[in-house]
């Protein structure tokens, strides 16, 4: 199988403090990969250096083959590389359909807009029609025509998914997807994203609700202190002696201390 993502040896400094030291992992074509570990390891550094928005100071990312670390966010995303973020921000005066079809690039252009050709037109009707898919799928299409601001914040989450969607991407990047999504929502998100993941894309998701990354992830990539400590299946999480200490912490001597959950 080939190998859809991959980062060697990746540092990255904030002034005096080291986030992430001589990280190592991959993902393969195909994969939904649970990306976990304790508030502060650096989780969302490692998607924010993967999509441009954070350079890294040294090592390789690699999407597809190719190098992107020190390309920009838009040449990233020209790649087929999206993602969603932990806290979306939604503009207050365009709805949640307007929103959705804003994230198309296929149809952005002012000439085009202005001259309103046939291919214009029947390119704006694709793009009509792949967000209202997209809102059905994501269970939005009650809130279509509301503020994207309005909205409740597990709805925004999904909005963000809708938003990352409209390109069709060949890796999907996830920042806890579920975090503020309703109890309700947490079974249909699940199929789909597994429905997204059988459409040939790669999914990396953070997330901390472990009852989700079992249902949803065929593998998890822990990280401590910048670096990776695991990398398994999620049943063997709870047992693995590396994400025990990264998540707990251990007294000398062998003793462990909470000083966190995983949950």
């Amino acid at each position: 199988m080939n190998t859809m993502l991959r980062l060697h040896d990746v540092h990255k400094s904030f002034g005096g403090n080291s986030v992430l030291t001589g990280l190592n992992f991959h993902v393969r074509t195909g994969e939904i990969v649970g990306l976990l570990g304790p508030n502060g390891c650096g989780k969302s550094t490692v998607l924010n250096a993967i999509t441009g928005y954070c350079p890294i100071d040294l090592g390789l990312i690699e999407v597809g083959g190719q190098p992107v670390n020190g390309l920009s966010s838009h040449q990233i995303a020209a790649k087929g590389v999206r993602r969603t973020f932990q806290l979306p921000s939604m503009p207050t005066r365009m709805t949640v359909k307007e929103v959705v079809m804003a994230a198309s690039t296929r149809s952005h252009g002012l000439f085009s807009t202005l001259c309103r050709s046939g291919a214009t037109r029947s390119l704006e009707h694709e793009t009509r029609e792949r967000a209202h898919h997209l809102l059905e799928e994501l269970l939005l299409t009650k809130v279509a025509h509301l503020p994207a601001a309005s909205i409740s914040g597990g709805q925004k989450k999904l909005l963000g998914i809708a938003c990352a969607m409209m390109e069709q991407p060949a890796l999907l990047l996830l920042d806890e997807p579920m975090a503020g999504v309703h109890p309700n929502l947490r079974s249909e998100l699940v199929t789909t994203l597994k429905r997204i993941n059988g459409q040939g894309i790669t999914l990396v998701i953070i997330e901390h609700d472990m009852h989700f990354i079992s249902e949803t992830c065929s593998r998890c990539i822990v990280l401590d202190k910048g670096k990776t400590v695991a990398d398994c299946l999620p049943s063997e999480l709870e047992t693995h002696e590396n994400v025990v200490e990264a998540y707990l912490g251990k007294k000398p001597g062998g003793q462990y201390q909470v000083a966190g959950v995983i949950a």
